[in-house]
């Protein structure tokens, strides 16, 4: 089955594909612009609502947490205080972590157009029948990815910000964190999580190309274990059980990953049988 491209499309030359890229980019980036521009002016909620209260001892994972304990009889997991200040050591510290904690709120919540500014660049090469599923694309792709920011949000960075911020090597060393590294650590969660939240989205474009096929997935799980099981490790505390909590998630989407793959290969499939 041959593409169907209009008369256009086909006469399109690489400077032209040059062209439409550079304006999907700007596009884009103007997206993320206005969108940063929003969230800079909502200093007040995106910090005192949003950024600093994983920092609280009755953030609603701590809470969920220390609940699930008592239910086993024990106190263990319960945190009754975070022992660090969040301090500012620069004189454009404060400013600096507020322009660019809007740079990230901003591109996270334009991620969907951006999504569809991508897909608008690769529609040309697609089929006229794929081309019907971009609602479904930009849908999927933006849940994944903000399941994921949640996910980081609720989950890998209260587990860091308990553990980093409450060990000590002395007693006679304080926990005075910077502000640069407290939004540091929160935004490397949240963008890694919601990225590797998309792994089923790319595996169905690797599979849809051939690139990868289910039965190449199965035979090499177990490798894929240990990598994710490495990502757990580099994304939270140095602690087994944080490390567990976040791999499995993502083991989750490994095996979905499979499902998709074989979906894709029984449409191959059957497309080479009809042909």
């Amino acid at each position: 089955m041959a593409k169907k491209k209009t008369k256009e499309q086909k006469e399109m030359s690489f400077l032209d594909h040059l062209e439409v890229l550079r304006w999907t980019l700007v596009r884009s980036t103007l997206a993320v612009l206005v969108m940063s521009s929003i969230a800079f002016l909502m200093k007040s909620f995106i910090f005192d609502v949003i950024i600093f209260l994983p920092k609280d001892p009755q953030f609603i994972t701590y809470r969920f947490l220390c609940n699930l304990s008592q239910r086993f009889g024990t106190d263990g997991l319960c945190i009754e205080e975070i022992p660090f200040i969040v301090q500012s050591r620069t004189m454009a510290g404060q400013f600096s972590a507020h322009i660019w904690t809007s740079i990230t709120v901003g591109f996270i919540a334009a991620f969907p157009f951006i999504l569809w500014e991508i897909w608008k660049f690769i529609k040309p090469a697609l089929y006229v029948k794929e081309r019907k599923h971009a609602r479904s694309f930009i849908i999927i792709s933006s849940l994944l990815f903000f399941l994921g920011v949640l996910f980081g949000y609720f989950l890998i960075t209260p587990l860091s910000i308990n553990f980093l911020g409450s060990y000590r090597v002395s007693m006679q060393v304080e926990n005075n964190t910077d502000i640069s590294s407290y939004i540091g650590l929160l935004r490397a969660s949240v963008l890694a999580a919601g990225l590797i939240f998309e792994m089923p989205v790319i595996i169905y474009f690797l599979a849809k190309m051939g690139i990868v096929t289910p039965e190449f997935l199965r035979k090499y799980r177990k490798y894929a274990i240990v990598v994710l099981l490495l990502l757990a490790a580099i994304i939270t505390p140095p602690d087994v059980v944080s490390q567990f909590i976040v791999a499995i998630p993502m083991a989750i989407l490994y095996e979905v990953s499979i499902i998709i793959a074989s979906v894709m290969a029984r449409k191959a499939r059957k497309r080479a049988a009809k042909a």
